[in-house]
């Protein structure tokens, strides 16, 4: 989208009657402002970290890509009261064997969440409920709550779903970039598979309404995304999506689906990752070779330690080839604008993606999460809505869901 229609776009929502006022804040302020709100990260990809050997989040590690994006000094530094650690699962073969790999892989990365926080109870927590966000800030503690990234890890066995619920889990990304037994992806190269969410995905929804977990539409396809909402009785997040009106990717959410997601009463937690927040130039080009890569040495996190070397030499080596452009708070805030127009200022909130591909210009790694704050400031948000995109939204569907459990 050029930048004369976002302006255009812009200048819409104004008259609409957003009827917010830009102002300028000092830097003393936007700190003093965002240290003061409770925040919550829906998803992160940092649990993938815990899985290195000697990987260390109790200390504050260089900025570097390949030593992550998050850590607890870090955290304290950023302002971040509370983050999901997603239990991530690439896809593998959809067989017996296959199925129990992944399942055996996520009760693996379940354990390093848990041996995390048990190493450093003077600075974690597991949350489990909405309200521990608070609690656990309160007491200077960072919540650490638990998502699951791919529903692949249930293979065809409903009986998971609260398996992984009792070690934490809160929510369910039902697909990532393959279809899978439970629905389509946005992103499956070979196309649709189930024309949307699968039969037995029909009852891994129930089955998530029942026990109370929320249900995670981000990577799922826009067919699936309505049969979710045709069959959910609850509401649902997209924990790291952003708008497709503002960049053109399939990742993202239609207006349709976003006037769809507040009538349901769901939550769209905007991401930092740049090809899903900008369109770009060079970024066919760059997956393209990026996925050569992952060809040529397999899944990072399955290889040895020299290996891994070799295949992080070959990966930013691309990124020399094709200079990754990134984009910048303010086109991330152009997003949440976007959402606010269309679904409302209850329905949005931000779920990073932070090591998982996420950065920013000016939003690098979780010490620099004040310039969204900063950002919406200026753009005349006030207190009251920061507090909701920052958790208030995302705690109240978390809530809605605990509360319909077995009702």
């Amino acid at each position: 989208m050029n930048r004369i229609f976002r302006l255009l776009m812009l200048a819409a929502i104004i008259v609409a009657g957003c009827n917010r006022r830009p102002a300028i804040y000092s830097d003393e302020e936007i700190t003093r402002i965002h240290q003061s709100l409770y925040t919550i990260d829906s998803h992160t990809d940092t649990p993938l970290l815990l899985m290195i050997p000697g990987t260390d989040l109790s200390r504050k590690n260089q900025v570097r890509p390949e030593l992550g994006k998050i850590d607890i000094p870090r955290m304290d530094e950023g302002g971040l009261d509370g983050l999901f650690f997603a239990v991530f699962v690439g896809q593998g073969e959809r067989t017996g064997e296959g199925n129990l790999r992944a399942r055996e892989k996520a009760l693996a990365i379940f354990d390093s969440i848990h041996a995390f926080i048990d190493r450093n109870p003077e600075k974690t927590a597991l949350a489990l409920r909405a309200g521990d966000l608070q609690k656990i800030s309160k007491s200077g503690r960072h919540a650490v709550y638990i998502g699951m990234e791919n529903g692949y890890t249930l293979g065809n066995d409903l009986s998971m779903i609260g398996e992984y619920y009792r070690l934490g889990a809160r929510y369910i990304t039902l697909c990532h970039s393959s279809n899978n037994d439970i629905c389509d992806s946005s992103t499956d190269r070979k196309g649709p598979e189930h024309d949307g969410l699968s039969r037995f995905g029909r009852e891994v929804v129930k089955e998530m309404n029942r026990l109370g977990m929320m249900i995670d539409v981000s990577h799922i396809s826009d067919k699936a995304f309505f049969d979710v909402l045709e069959t959910t009785r609850v509401p649902v997040i997209a924990s790291h999506s952003c708008t497709r009106a503002i960049c053109n990717h399939p990742r993202n959410l239609t207006d349709d689906m976003l006037k769809a997601l507040a009538a349901n009463g769901g939550v769209i937690q905007v991401c930092l990752v740049s090809d899903y927040v900008k369109e770009m130039e060079g970024t066919i080009a760059r997956d393209s070779a990026k996925d050569e890569v992952i060809k040529k040495h397999g899944d990072y996190f399955g290889l040895d330690d020299a290996a891994q070397k070799a295949f992080l030499a070959d990966w930013y080596a691309v990124d020399s080839i094709y200079p990754v452009a990134l984009a910048t708070v303010s086109d991330l805030v152009d997003h949440i604008d976007h959402i606010v127009h269309v679904a409302g200022i209850g329905h949005v909130g931000i779920g990073t993606d932070f090591d998982g591909g996420a950065e920013l210009e000016d939003c690098y790694d979780v010490t620099a999460l004040k310039n969204i704050t900063a950002e919406l400031l200026e753009r005349g948000y006030t207190r009251a809505d920061i507090r909701k995109i920052w958790s208030g939204n995302l705690l109240r569907v978390m809530n809605a869901v605990k509360e319909a459990k077995n009702s």
